[in-house]
């Protein structure tokens, strides 16, 4: 049935998917007697299905050659771009009180796992689209697990670019566990392998959510967006539940998720590595999470002794923990804050360190994982090739120690990981102008596109003294975030790979 269906482009299977899925929000609206927003996302299920039936029907007697994987990511870049319009029909139709262009940028920042929000008071939006807005962003989690193995690996994309041996947007041919399988083929088995470990891991994280005393509703929502790392909340985020410190420790093992993808998978090896504990992106990540928070303590544990309440440990214990787990949030561009960040502050009298927050999500988490950024694995081989350059300024003839694999990743994957972040910088540049041109300040224009191109929707309102409105801006500013969040989500290689006439001659 499966190999089936994967006969059908790409987009009109995710097309398809998206459509049965519109039936669960419906079914939860009929439970709670809310029968205008079940109509909303009933009939948009059936005109979506019925679409869908429609087009397949009439594909259905045509001979078509096999997809490629330039190919599929061209109807990956369409699952971004079009697919959010018929999203956002039953978000629309179902709240009733705002445009479509609104319900179209949330269903963007949701399928991006961006997790920005223009509805800052949760209790407008009713517990059906809430839910939507979840499963949306769940299942874009899920979308982009799939296509890191499937499509942007044999690529050379999305981070694979520092460690392969071919040029970013081409096949290489050194990929050996990639060439016994089609394009298709490939998508069909790295579904059916990690689709349920991904369901499997959500049904779990909410289950020990429930544990700790958090609504099933509510722990549902939390343990999508933790696995996805969009961040969407039906609270306004986890400070605000009743699963307390437990509910964070949770949170916080499952948040390690999207720091390597050995984590839970070894089909797209990046270091050569099948050891959690010396994958490079694991170790690098582990010290940022433990680094930062003792820096931030040190900042407040010396705001504290000013005020005079060092003697209070309890508080310092919560300042060291909330500090930790907000930095694993917003370094897998979740954007979670934990309920003990509030009283860090407090404590300490210092204000919310908002850069180092925006440099967290800037760094972002590991390859072919749900989070953002630049990447851990980026950053690892920009620092061994700038170790090797001091250790040449010593020793201008010595030979670096290295095996065949790290002496890629820290040549030729130093030089891609620089233009890689050169083209983020320039996308970074145009966006802020294009934000400030628009009507925003200097620094709510960085702010909103760090957020945007790293997927961390919640800077918007962590960041800043004074969170953003994201409901007053333009139209045209929506648009140029929603483009910024596809960007984010793709990365720029994947872009301009897309649009290389070259790639898709025979």
């Amino acid at each position: 049935m499966i190999a089936r269906l994967l006969t059908f482009p790409l987009i009109l299977v995710l097309w398809g998917f998206s459509a049965l899925t519109m039936l669960l929000p419906a079914l939860h609206a009929l439970m709670l007697d809310d029968h205008s927003v079940a109509q909303a996302f009933f009939y948009s299920s059936a005109l979506g299905l019925t679409f869908v039936a429609i087009i397949g029907l009439a594909m259905s007697g045509r001979q078509t050659g096999e997809t490629t994987d330039i190919q599929h990511l061209g109807a990956l870049f369409l699952a971004y771009t079009a697919l959010p319009l018929y999203l956002a029909v039953p978000f629309y139709e179902g709240l009733e009180t705002t445009r479509y262009l609104n319900a179209f940028f949330e269903m963007v920042s949701s399928l991006t796992t961006t997790g920005a929000t223009l509805f800052d008071n949760p209790g407008r939006v009713p517990e059906p689209l809430h839910l939507w807005r979840g499963l949306v962003g769940w299942f874009g989690g899920l979308m982009i697990w799939v296509a890191a193995s499937a499509i942007l690996a044999p690529l050379n994309l999305g981070g694979f670019e520092v460690t392969a041996s071919a040029e970013p947007g081409q096949e290489a041919a050194g990929f050996q566990r990639f060439e016994r399988a089609t394009a298709t083929k490939r998508l069909q088995q790295m579904t059916g392998t990690l689709a349920p470990v991904y369901l499997g891991l959500t049904a779990v994280l909410c289950l020990l959510l429930m544990v700790n005393g958090e609504r099933a509703f509510v722990a549902l929502i939390h343990a999508m967006s933790t696995m996805a790392t969009s961040g969407i909340s039906p609270i306004g985020g986890i400070h605000n539940g009743a699963a307390g410190y437990g509910g964070e420790i949770v949170l916080f093992l499952f948040m390690l998720f999207a720091l390597s993808r050995l984590t839970f998978s070894t089909d797209t090896l990046t270091s050569g590595r099948q050891n959690l504990l010396e994958d490079p992106e694991f170790r690098l990540g582990l010290l940022l999470v433990l680094g930062v928070p003792l820096l931030l303590f040190s900042r407040h544990f010396i705001g504290a002794f000013d005020v005079d309440e060092m003697e209070n440990l309890s508080q310092a214990g919560g300042a060291l923990w909330g500090g930790m787990f907000t930095v694993l949030s917003f370094l897998s561009t979740t954007g979670f804050e934990s309920q003990a960040w509030e009283a860090a502050r407090g404590w300490s009298g210092l204000g919310t360190p908002g850069l180092i927050l925006l440099g967290l999500a800037l760094v972002g988490g590991g390859v072919a994982t749900t989070a953002g950024g630049v990447k851990l694995l980026r950053v690892y081989a920009l620092y061994l090739n700038g170790r090797r350059e001091m250790e040449r300024l010593v020793h201008p003839s010595s030979v670096g120690r290295a095996t065949a694999g790290s002496r890629r990743l820290r040549r030729q994957g130093a030089f891609i990981a620089w233009i890689f972040f050169m083209l983020f910088a320039l996308s970074l540049a145009l966006v802020t102008v294009l934000m400030a041109a628009l009507g925003q300040s200097f620094q709510n224009s960085i702010i909103l596109a760090i957020s945007a191109l790293s997927t961390t929707g919640p800077l918007t309102q962590s960041a800043a003294e004074v969170p953003i409105d994201l409901l007053s801006m333009s139209p045209l500013a929506k648009l140029v975030l929603c483009a910024a969040m596809v960007l984010g989500r793709l990365e720029t290689l994947a872009i301009i790979a897309l649009a290389n006439p070259g790639l898709w001659r025979d």
